[in-house]
């Protein structure tokens, strides 16, 4: 086994790293205070390329792979959650879709553009009633002459309003009463009529992240917007999932690295009865088990993105790289927050905006309580 990054991933990492230092953390705190979408540092990322890393060479990516996803994914989420998953949702998990089903036509007109990150693609599952019950979706597209007509809506869609917004992969229901296999997904571009974006979310994290509700009335677009084959359109986002499960793993690795690096930090200038509060054994351990639990969620996330680089089954290593990584974001997050005490639910200190940001890592891509289910099953638990 051999735990060392290529030469070139190592260097990539460095850039990123010293982008989030420089860029991406200064500007975090002003954005989540104002709700902002932080476009300008979505277009500074755009021309370093981070948004076609997994697309192909052939529409202007560069074809790394997931764990140099993995890698940059980190690096962003150590400085700013709403950042890296913009760069997740259209980088990989709407954007890979295309890349990975699209047609020639299909790619060539939206592929260009996400890898160059000077439009952003939102993956639209999720609906009001729904939740994790993607099967159960109400959304429809039926066949009309030679177009696709969508009702419904969808929720908690990422990257669905923004001004560089240029396409959504609709997850509908094409074939009614066929369950699971009725659903069919559909590239809607952004600002079709009969689409309309709702008001922002007021969300307890991710406030610079660009989520909406989108209502699909009477919306046309033509037949050859579907997006692979008819009624795959329930594996084809399981798939997706599973590499957004290895994005939301590197991401919330980032948050615990974050935080451990903020706490170790304070607990080295912070004095309490005479002496720094680092040299008490108490905050040792705290940082101890930090350390431990965000090892563990990045040695966990890059096998998992490892295998999918290798096109080797990676469906409970993905739950399971999810399922570990948000819950050690949680937990660090709770402990720096009570490392830093009061200051700790300040705003001024990005620990509080780390607590606020952890929470939906356990709920996106996959519920706790979900990738559970999903590593139970791979065990080969009893089902009833």
């Amino acid at each position: 086994m051999d735990f060392d990054l290529s030469a070139e991933q190592q260097e990539l990492r460095a850039v990123v790293r010293a982008f989030a230092d420089e860029v991406v953390a200064p500007a975090a705190e002003v954005h989540d205070r104002e709700a902002t979408f932080p476009l300008e540092v979505v277009h500074q990322m755009a021309e370093l390329g981070f948004f076609g890393l997994t697309l192909p060479e052939a529409y202007g990516g560069s074809d790394a792979g997931t764990l140099s996803f993995a890698v940059v994914l980190e690096e962003l989420g150590r400085a700013d959650q709403s950042v890296a998953v913009t760069v997740s949702v259209s980088g990989s998990l709407a954007g890979g879709m295309i890349a990975r089903l699209g047609t020639d036509q299909q790619k060539e007109r939206w592929l260009p553009d996400l890898a160059a990150g000077t439009a952003l693609a939102s993956f639209a599952l999720t609906e009001p009633g729904g939740g994790s019950d993607a099967a159960a979706a109400h959304t429809t597209a039926r066949l009309e002459n030679g177009e696709w007509v969508l009702d419904g809506s969808k929720a908690f869609i990422t990257n669905s309003g923004t001004p560089i917004t240029s396409v959504h992969v609709v997850a509908a229901v094409t074939d009614p009463g066929q369950g699971a296999r009725g659903l069919s997904s559909i590239l809607v571009p952004a600002g079709t009529q009969g689409l309309t974006v709702g008001p922002a979310y007021r969300k307890m994290g991710w406030h610079a992240g660009d989520t909406h509700e989108l209502a699909f009335d009477g919306c046309r677009v033509p037949q050859d917007h579907l997006l692979g084959e008819r009624g795959r359109g329930f594996s084809q986002a399981l798939s997706s999932l599973d590499g957004g499960r290895i994005a939301i793993g590197a991401i919330a690795t980032g948050l615990a690295q974050a935080c451990l690096d903020h706490s170790l930090a304070y607990a080295g200038e912070r004095e309490a009865f005479g002496k720094r509060i680092g040299t008490y054994e108490l905050i040792q351990a705290k940082l101890a088990d930090m350390r431990a639990k965000t090892e563990a969620a990045r040695l966990l996330t890059h096998r998992a993105a490892w295998l999918r680089d290798q096109g080797r089954p990676h469906v409970a290593e993905a739950a399971t790289a999810k399922l570990v990584a948000s819950e050690a974001a949680v937990w660090c997050a709770r402990e720096a927050v009570q490392i830093h005490g009061g200051y700790g639910y300040i705003e001024e200190f990005p620990v509080a905006r780390f607590y606020r940001d952890a929470k939906v890592l356990e709920i996106g891509e996959g519920t706790s309580e979900i990738l559970r289910l999903v590593i139970a099953k791979d065990l080969g638990a009893p089902s009833a």
